[in-house]
């Protein structure tokens, strides 16, 4: 209840105004049943801008301490979560994937549209990066189609690690339904999983018009915060030698 009213009165009335998302392709997603929207993830603005533009509900699943934190703060923060479509990770399995796994199996299970990024966390320059093969184990043991979704401009109306960006006007765009019944039984089969994968990528940044990097983007985030701390140390190096070299060069003009 809390999710539609968020929606249709309390938030997705002002994100409509102010921004005015355009979408292309929503006939592409199933009027009823389940259905898996892999997509790109610029912002963390997606997982609202993306279940704007449909009228079925669409499911993320989530970090389990955002439904436990005690306190009043704890209990809006739960309640926003989940009337935003969130649910939290099954903590039962053995660790954070199987756990995400099984959320989303329930919420396939029930017919419901379950949402999902490959790449496991924001872009933090604009690229598409390389997708884990979560998307494929999950198309397989579900059996539902796969629709790639491609969300862009978010990147500006909340860039990453800002609180607020610039206006622009968002659009989303979702392809054909992608069908993988064919390697049904094979969910054990990485080199399976792997060639899924890459073919949701693929549509994803057509969708895009992302440059893609055949790289996980948390790898990348630890390679470019590895050149600018290099970056640092040659600057600060090349200033102490600057410093020294001032130094030094009164002390040979006295002599």
């Amino acid at each position: 209840m809390l999710y539609w009213f968020l929606k249709w009165i309390a938030l997705g009335p002002v994100l409509r105004l102010v921004f005015r998302p355009k979408a292309y392709g929503t006939d592409h997603v199933p009027e009823v049943g389940p259905a898996i929207l892999a997509s790109n993830h610029l912002s963390y603005a997606d997982w609202l801008f993306m279940p704007l533009t449909l009228t079925r509900r669409v499911t993320f699943v989530a970090k389990a301490e955002y439904f436990t934190s005690p306190g009043i703060k704890g209990w809006f923060q739960k309640k926003f979560f989940t009337g935003a479509g969130q649910v939290p990770i099954d903590r039962s399995g053995a660790n954070a994937a199987e756990g995400a796994m099984k959320s989303a199996m329930k919420i396939l299970a029930e017919g419901e549209l379950f949402g999902i990024y490959p790449e496991g966390t924001r872009s933090h320059d604009g690229k598409l990066y390389r997708g884990k093969t979560g998307v494929a184990r999950l198309a397989l043991e579900s059996g539902a189609p796969v629709i790639p979704c491609a969300v862009v401009g978010t990147d500006v109306v909340a860039p990453t690690g800002k609180v607020y960006g610039t206006w622009t006007r968002p659009v989303v765009r979702f392809g054909k339904p992608l069908d993988f019944s064919r390697y049904a039984g094979m969910e054990n089969d990485r080199y399976i999983l792997r060639s899924i994968t890459d073919e949701i990528m693929y549509e994803i940044m057509r969708l895009s018009g992302q440059e893609y990097v055949d790289l996980y983007a948390s790898k990348a985030k630890e390679l470019d915060k590895e050149k600018a701390k290099q970056a640092e140390r040659e600057k600060a190096e090349q200033e102490k030698a600057a410093r020294e070299q001032a130094a030094d060069g009164p002390e040979q003009k006295a002599s």
